[in-house]
């Protein structure tokens, strides 16, 4: 994708007294000046404002959620409705009446969930489906479990491939658009990938697959990273992870539009809800908004873009993902807050290790990829509103040394 846009130093340099104060607000970030935490792609930090909220309903309002008619145990059942309902705003829900929230403990057991109580009741025998085989694992494996599920009851699912572009790793949608046949029921899909940090352009794979397929988006790197809002997104679903988005661990949410076939409805009994993690959630939520998706998101790609433009400067280092878009000033789509890349000469395990005893922070393996993605290892660096200008400068000095 092609556009104008602001110089990434410009946008620093605009910024940089924003980013200042919203880092500031970040405890451990504030209290370990030394180090450079550069894996939040992983899980990211929490503000004061999230450690707060959590603090206050656990020593205010901590009781069970729809299991008692106590002031505490109310308060708590209507924090649970009001998170859901806090998600469907921030995602920028179209038709919040139809729609629905399921709270989960993340992405993986969310697109499980959609898996195994939605998909599955769907499709029949010789249907197919469109899993992204070069995504996250998380991405992949509910797919082929219901696939699994299915044949035990004698109905054959077919799982396409789906296409990618070769130079870029993007969706190419034209090879997509070929391979949908009048058996194609539901296609998985990414928004933000995981290892090569670009957008996936969903609008070009809904164009593709035609109004009747359903979609089903891992929105685990783009919630709490970028605007995201579901009236421009015609996907079915889309899960993510509350704990990559600044809210706590084990927190997460399935937002379903209830358009294309049956309405969602999770199965089995849900137990005791986390609601520690709830707390945290719309407190993030309610972070992000304040401090602003759209600078969040232009902070974080003009880092990327200065570090990838100073990798491509190295001759020692390969960037995977498309090369086309290393340059600072390029006017092709750039990395939304991932990079990865690998030394030609040193492995990537021990690259990670070389880098933590600077005092960096980062991913250094094989990223949890499906079979289609990257056969060696890999250094990720990923970031977040905390990150500055300096720890990306120091980063590179150090590559640099060790070319």
């Amino acid at each position: 994708m092609t556009g104008t846009r602001a110089p990434a130093a410009a946008v620093l340099h605009e910024l940089r007294d924003w980013q200042a104060a919203r880092r500031a607000q970040f405890p451990i970030i504030a209290a370990h000046p030394e180090l450079a935490y550069l894996d939040s792609a992983a899980t990211t930090q929490k503000p004061q404002a999230v450690l707060d909220a959590v603090h206050t309903y656990l020593t205010t309002s901590n009781a069970n959620a729809g299991r008692g008619t106590y002031t505490w145990a109310n308060r708590t059942t209507a924090l649970m409705r009001e998170t859901r309902e806090r998600i469907k705003e921030f995602l920028a829900d179209p038709d919040p009446d139809r729609s629905g929230v399921h709270l989960v403990s993340g992405t993986t057991e969310g697109l499980r969930t959609v898996a195994r109580d939605w998909l599955t009741g769907v499709l029949a025998d010789q249907d197919e489906i469109v899993v992204p085989f070069a995504d996250h694992q998380a991405n992949i494996a509910p797919w082929v479990e219901a696939r699994e599920l299915l044949a035990r009851q004698g109905i054959r699912v077919h799982l396409r491939p789906m296409p990618y572009q070769q130079g870029s790793r993007d969706y190419d949608p034209a090879a997509l658009a070929r391979l949908v046949t009048p058996r194609t029921r539901f296609v998985a899909a990414t928004h933000v990938h995981h290892v090569y940090g670009g957008d996936m352009n969903i609008h070009r794979v809904r164009r593709a697959v035609g109004p009747d397929v359903a979609i089903c988006l891992d929105a685990a790197q783009s919630v709490g990273h970028l605007p995201v809002s579901l009236a421009e997104l015609d996907v079915d679903f889309l899960v993510f992870s509350g704990h990559k988005a600044l809210a706590l661990p084990g927190t997460g949410a399935v937002w379903s539009r209830n358009a294309r076939g049956p309405r969602f409805v999770p199965g089995g009994w849900d137990g005791s809800p986390d609601t520690t993690g709830a707390a945290s959630l719309r407190a993030a939520l309610d972070w992000l908004d304040a401090a602003g998706t759209d600078r969040i998101d232009r902070w974080i790609r003009a880092l990327s873009a200065r570090l990838t433009d100073g990798l491509r400067r190295l001759p020692a280092y390969d960037v995977l993902g498309c090369r086309r878009s290393l340059a600072a000033d390029s006017d092709v789509q750039g990395r939304q807050g991932i990079v990865t890349f690998r030394h030609r000469a040193i492995g990537s395990g021990d690259l990670g290790f070389v880098l933590f005893s600077h005092g960096f922070m980062v991913r250094s393996d094989g990223l949890c990829q499906g079979s289609a993605g990257e056969r060696e290892h890999a250094v990720r660096v990923s970031l977040h509103v905390y990150n500055t200008p300096e720890e990306i400068d120091r980063l590179l000095a150090v590559l640099t040394a060790l070319q």
